[in-house]
């Protein structure tokens, strides 16, 4: 159950909506369900001679009664509460209670009160009501309804669990502010999928990602087209910002502003000056010779690989500041993703970055964490442009792809074991999100490894069997059951090409973090493997076997050696083309 409250100054114009026919035609029998004293609230839907005129000047009466220069200007309340999906349509006496039980708990009108606010609740739909009150008590003053927002959310949990409702996430306060009815209706008007909060949102954290310093955050704003005003002290000092969409404009025509804060709260200028003191990125990553050759975009993606899976084992220890800066740097990761990730894959990863920006703040404070490296990566990847999705750039993202649903699941983890379901919940999205986009990304580079693995001589792939036997005695069968496993079988026989010990190298892959969490293992290891032993993200086509060890298992006499590339002769240890002892 989900109440949702926001202020205004039009009693008439809500109601109005209420009681009209909303915007699709989708509001049936609207009536009222309860009111703050039964028989003085008229009913414009059920009594024909009700009129809405009528119902807005009993609800306004305490306002009206003041003089003019003590009305407040914001003074109508106004509160949907919405049964979860899949809920059971309650009564009209049921939503009666719950109305009563709100407006209690939010302080609008306590129970014995007889000076409380004015209020009704109207139904037009099964699934919600609307509660509206005017915000002058009848003995003229305020009413108080400090935090009335946790408390209404409070009280609806209790009545979830009492009415056998779903039971929603709690939250605490570390939300973005969501789009109030009025931006969502004028982005309906608009043509807009979504509105220019949420789209000033997505804009402001894509600046933020990677981010050196604050003059290049409000360049990066600038180029992205939005209208940027900072306000600036006499000092010459920077005091805040705000930002707005071209075209966005009020009644009298002037832009419609967001400072950063109301977009969410680690937007404000101060936060982000934290975010950018504690975890300053290096200027340009370190490259390993094995991706010289490498397009960008599958180079930066490479070096961002090893600096997720160090979120993950962050994440699992006990440094809760450490963890939540890590979470910061995930989430610039992914919007760095979203930025530039080629079209098969692009739609997914947005709407991961959406969902896991949520699991970036908890009361859990970061001011003092270094998270560098994963600024860092982030920076690299948006430096490095946009990825085609194809040939190494494809299997790059899909290798970064593969750590990213580790990092989203651990951090479900970091979030549930401290009691923050709504964290949990959003990391939780962002790692199916991340599992869409891996699927798409990965089938390109697998099936060739795959086909390239199908294609071992049968004595080679039952050594490498044996090597995998050893390693992971446990799972071993299962493993060889996954989709995956002739890709692993040709990442070995490549890895040993390039003159590694496979049996050292998957021992060690394994070693290096724990597989519980993956649902297929065969995958978290090609990709482990292939940056471990620095690899090529895609096949490269078979060559012949050199040392010792593979002659042994091959019938027949190997095909003719193809000429080594610069980048694989940097890799190939001499000493593996004598027999091994």
């Amino acid at each position: 159950m989900v109440p949702d409250i926001s202020t205004g100054s039009r009693t008439y114009g809500l109601l109005n909506y209420l009681y009209g026919p909303g915007r699709r035609d989708e509001h049936t029998d609207p009536h009222l369900v309860a009111s703050w004293m039964p028989g003085l609230a008229p009913d414009p839907g059920r009594d024909p001679a009700a009129t809405l005129k009528q119902l807005t000047d009993r609800l306004d009466l305490p306002v009206l009664a003041l003089p003019k220069n003590r009305r407040p200007t914001r003074h109508v309340w106004h509160c949907p509460v919405r049964t979860a999906p899949g809920d059971r349509d309650l009564s009209d006496a049921e939503w009666a209670e719950v109305a009563r039980r709100i407006v209690h708990a939010t302080g609008i009108a306590e129970d014995g009160d007889a000076k409380a606010c004015r209020w009704i609740a109207v139904r037009h739909a099964d699934d919600h009501i609307h509660l509206v009150a005017t915000l002058v008590r009848e003995d003229g003053r305020r009413s108080r309804r400090h935090a009335d927002g946790i408390r209404a959310q409070a009280e609806c949990r209790k009545i979830e669990k009492e009415f056998g409702l779903q039971i929603l996430n709690g939250g605490d306060r570390t939300a973005a502010q969501r789009p109030t009815s009025a931006e969502r209706s004028k982005a309906e008007r608009s043509g807009r999928t979504e509105t220019p909060r949420e789209t000033l949102r997505e804009s402001v954290r894509h600046a933020l990602a990677g981010a050196t310093s604050e003059e290049e955050f409000f360049h990066r704003l600038a180029e992205a087209g939005l209208r940027v005003e900072q306000r600036i002290a006499p000092s010459g000092d920077t005091l805040g910002y705000k930002v707005a969409l071209p075209g966005d404009r009020n009644r009298d025509g002037e832009p419609i502003w967001f400072s950063g804060s109301k977009l969410a709260p680690d937007l404000s200028l101060p936060r982000i000056r934290q975010r950018l003191d504690a975890g300053r990125p290096d200027d340009e990553p370190v490259t390993d010779h094995a991706d010289e050759r490498a397009p960008r975009p599958a180079r930066a993606r490479r070096q961002a690989a090893p600096v997720a899976e160090r979120a993950v084992s962050i994440l699992d220890g006990d440094d809760d500041e450490e963890s939540a800066a890590q979470l910061a740097g995930v989430g610039e990761l992914l919007d760095a993703l979203a930025q530039t990730a080629p079209a098969s894959t692009r739609k997914e990863l947005a709407e991961a970055a959406r969902s896991f920006e949520r699991a970036t703040r908890s009361h859990i404070r970061a001011e003092r964490a270094d998270n560098r490296a994963i600024r860092s990566a982030a920076r690299g990847i948006i430096r490095a442009g946009n990825a085609l999705g194809k040939g190494e750039d494809g299997g790059a993202t899909a290798m970064l792809l593969s750590t990213m649903v580790l990092v989203t699941i651990a951090a479900v983890r970091w979030h549930s074991a401290r009691g923050h379901a709504q964290q949990a919940a959003a990391a939780q999205r962002a790692a199916q999100h991340l599992c869409s986009a891996y699927r798409s990304a990965a089938v390109t580079p697998m099936n060739a490894m795959r086909e390239h693995g199908r294609s071992l001589p049968e004595p080679v792939r039952e050594r490498y069997a044996g090597t995998l036997e050893t390693a992971l005695a446990e799972q071993a069968d299962s493993v060889r059951r996954e989709p995956g496993w002739d890709a692993l079988a040709a990442t070995l026989d490549q890895a040993e090409r390039a003159g590694h010990d496979p049996d050292a190298l998957l021992q060690q892959a394994i070693e290096w973090r724990e597989l519980d969490t993956a649902d297929n293992v065969t995958d978290v290891l090609v990709w482990r493997l292939r940056r471990i032993g620095k690899l090529p993200a895609t096949l490269d086509p078979p060559r012949a076997r050199t040392n010792a060890r593979a002659a042994q298992s091959r019938p027949h006499p190997s095909p003719p050696q193809a000429p080594e590339t610069p980048a694989e002769t940097r890799h190939v240890d001499p000493r593996s083309r004598a027999p091994r002892r």
